[in-house]
């Protein structure tokens, strides 16, 4: 066992699936005390991870780690307030807030994009991050700095927070909202020692956009448009955001980190 997070308390939403599961086994490989939070328990079928049967708080115990699971809607406020609550009641504080939750309906241009299809994207994809960041900021706030910081918030944006994506009219201004509200919680928690950065992952190998990767044609236009030879996967994100997580991105504050293979880069 490592120990870049060693006593750290982290907290992870949408842990059952994909980035939020590689999310919370990186941190907890390295030392965390990882609460691991999603709407189910069971990881979404149609993933990649090779121990996909096994909740993620199972394998981290498992694997000789620390780990509990709360039921939580990252939309609800009640929820994620309790959410945090429970961390710090049962580890003692809060280091690492990773507001992954998310969700992505289909592709739609915003003339056949539902309302109910708009509100959920908005709900689960932006107010989970500003629920999740208001309830962790106002913990780290009551904390002294440990290795420099109060507390590291690293929000899971996406590329499409900083490009326009065809046919993703909900999704993007979902995403956009998390961007910005990143850089402007790092501008008010700068003076306080709370680091607040973004991760802003391509297309991956997850469960959520395996629909992409199984259309010939898309998967194609996936492959042209990345400069990268083959696509990323959940675990060049938790890396990532391993980095933001820890005391080697000290003076990183409202940064989005691409992780998109050069998507972005032309």
């Amino acid at each position: 066992m490592a120990n870049k997070l060693l006593d750290k308390v982290a907290v992870v939403t949408g842990s059952s699936s994909g980035n939020g599961r590689a999310i919370a086994l990186a941190l907890a490989t390295e030392g965390a005390s990882v609460v691991c939070s999603d709407i189910r328990r069971d990881a979404r079928e149609g993933g990649y991870e090779s121990d996909i049967l096994t909740p993620t708080d199972e394998v981290i115990r498992a694997n000789g780690g620390k780990a509990e699971y709360v039921e939580t809607n990252a939309a609800d406020f009640a929820a994620m307030e309790n959410l945090i609550n429970f961390a710090v009641s049962s580890f003692g504080r809060l280091d690492v807030m990773v507001n992954n939750a998310g969700i992505f309906t289909s592709l739609h241009t915003i003339v056949d994009e539902t309302e109910d299809e708009y509100d959920r994207t908005m709900a689960v994809n932006a107010k989970s991050v500003w629920l999740g960041c208001k309830f962790a900021i106002r913990q780290m706030l009551t904390q002294e700095p440990v290795d420099g910081s109060r507390g590291r918030v690293v929000n899971i944006a996406s590329i499409g927070g900083l490009v326009g994506l065809a046919a993703e009219p909900g999704y993007c201004a979902a995403k956009g909202a998390v961007v910005n509200l990143t850089r402007q919680l790092a501008v008010d928690f700068a003076p306080e020692r709370i680091n607040v950065n973004a991760v802003c992952p391509g297309f991956l190998a997850t469960a959520m956009v395996r629909p992409f990767l199984e259309d010939p044609e898309l998967n194609k236009a996936l492959h042209e448009k990345s400069p990268w030879p083959e696509l990323g996967t959940a675990e060049d994100v938790a890396k990532a955001t391993l980095f933001l997580a820890s005391s080697d991105a000290r003076w990183a504050t409202g940064s989005m980190l691409t992780v998109d293979g050069g998507f972005t880069a032309p």
